[in-house]
């Protein structure tokens, strides 16, 4: 039986001038699979000798093989970049000739051309190699990590509360909670993240921001900075809004307070009413 979206160990039956005929395994010369000249990774092939060979559909829906290696596999969750979008969904880059749609109804969001996002490989019900962005049931919560570690975590889903879904190393689900982030998220990004909890049901818990002492220092300089580019005055302090605050920093009003106040204990500023004004 020949599994479509897997490797196969196939017997070479017999060579043209367009590549070499495997046994597809029916008994019937008309189901012999062709391996292209092209897919052989330029390997003499020997009649009666078994080779490892990728199957897939190619553009006319007839089976096709290779030895060249995709990017990913039936079954599998993968980083893959979107190459084009038609009006029945968009292709990614498979990593062979032929890209595999992601049909419009196995896409949970908008796809921009050239970006990647997360999918996943399925086999549809007329034997082609296809992608989701519905990758959720397919990730994992037995992980192996603890408080504090350091992970890298793609993008794929927010919550109706704006809390961000996140699969961390492609495998295992976490979460980002709202009110942990401050910058503009996207479906794809791939982030830098340290886990601040693991519940109960496995699921890690998630932060991109480091140490408080790092970011307030951060802050202080990105502070200073603006004020240098804005002749050594800006609107804002420590009576300004979050909303404000957000808008223009990206980071909490809790950390803005105190980052003002360690540059006044340095006394690099002063502020009033008004606002904030370099010293």
């Amino acid at each position: 039986m020949i599994n479509i979206g897997e490797f196969n160990k196939l017997k070479v039956l017999r060579r043209t001038d367009f590549g070499y005929y495997l046994d597809g395994c029916t008994g019937n010369t008309s189901d012999d699979i062709l391996l292209p000249n092209s897919s052989t990774l330029n390997t003499e092939l020997n009649i009666g000798e078994e080779v490892e060979a990728f199957i897939y559909r190619d553009s006319k829906d007839r089976l096709i093989a290779t030895l060249k290696k995709p990017l990913a596999k039936i079954g599998e969750l993968a980083y893959l970049q979107v190459v084009s979008t038609t009006k029945i969904g968009s292709f990614i880059d498979f990593g062979l000739e032929k890209d595999i749609l992601v049909p419009f109804r196995e896409k949970l969001y908008g796809l921009e051309n050239h970006k990647f996002y997360l999918f996943y490989i399925y086999l549809d019900k007329t034997g082609r190699i296809a992608a989701t962005t519905d990758v959720d049931k397919y990730l994992d919560t037995a992980s192996d990590y603890k408080v504090n570690d350091k992970v890298k975590g793609t993008v794929y889903g927010f919550q109706t509360n704006k809390s961000v879904m996140v699969a961390v190393d492609n495998k295992y689900k976490g979460v980002i909670l709202f009110n942990e982030y401050f910058s503009d998220i996207k479906h794809g990004d791939v982030l830098e993240l340290a886990v601040k909890k693991v519940y109960e049901d496995g699921k890690l818990g998630l932060t991109p921001r480091k140490s408080a002492k790092i970011e307030v220092h951060n802050l202080q300089e990105t502070i200073l900075e603006y004020l240098k580019l804005h002749d050594g005055f800006m609107p804002f302090n420590d009576k300004s809004s979050p909303e404000d605050i957000y808008n223009v920093f990206h980071e909490s009003k809790n950390h803005f307070k105190n980052a003002l106040g360690g540059l006044m204990k340095k006394n690099l500023i002063t502020q009033d009413e008004k606002g904030t004004r370099l010293i």
